[in-house]
């Protein structure tokens, strides 16, 4: 049986969790918000800090309305849809009943798989390992680089020159060596005041 068949069509999706917290990163970091956690991603970044999330055969799949019901009884009207790589699956249907009960979603991708869905807001992360294609530059509404050593910000840079004029640009040390490279990325940003630096604030404040 093929996994469009077993998923029926976005109907089920993998589910590792759905819970209520404070967006920790990039441009919304300390609104609260409705995270939906799909499993399965084939980018496999060495410093994930959601590698439990990569096998999708680990995570049985739910039916969406499930999902939806919990999500609108969430005090918060924001949806965050993250992985994993959530682009892995047909999100239409989700997205579509989110938007039927009046809520805003927010997409987190690596722009790695063609498009599904609609989207409020579109945070791309690209990674090298699985460069996005070609539709998420032009999609991104957020563009959020994690800078692992000085070398990531000409690919920083690169992603840069090929998403829109409105798109906001971020740096993000990763968090084994946020403490050793922001120095860096600091200077970085005065000089090219155009990027913003975003941290992993949710760590800091030891939520999920």
């Amino acid at each position: 049986m093929s996994n469009e068949s077993v998923l029926e069509g976005g109907k089920k999706l993998p589910l590792v969790e759905d819970f209520y917290t404070i967006q920790g990163e990039g441009f919304h970091t300390g609104k609260p918000a409705y995270f939906i956690r799909l499993g399965g991603c084939d980018v496999g970044c060495a410093w994930c800090d959601a590698k439990y999330t990569w096998n999708p055969r680990m995570y049985p799949p739910t039916n969406i309305d499930e999902i939806v019901d919990r999500a609108v009884a969430c005090a918060a009207q924001s949806i965050v849809i993250t992985g994993g790589e959530p682009l892995l699956y047909p999100l239409e249907p989700l997205t579509r009943q989110l938007k039927e009960r009046g809520l805003a979603i927010f997409l987190e991708t690596s722009g790695s798989h063609p498009f599904s869905g609609t989207f409020d807001w579109v945070c791309l992360s690209p990674k090298q390992k699985s460069k996005p294609l070609d539709e998420a530059y032009g999609r991104a509404d957020e563009l959020k680089v994690v800078i692992q050593s000085e070398s990531d910000i000409a690919w920083a840079e690169e992603c840069a020159s090929r998403v829109g004029e409105r798109c906001l640009l971020f740096l993000q040390p990763e968090w084994s060596v946020a403490e050793e490279i922001m120095p860096l990325l600091v200077e970085y940003a005065k000089r090219n005041p155009r990027w913003s630096i975003s941290i992993q604030s949710h760590k800091y404040m030891r939520i999920p």
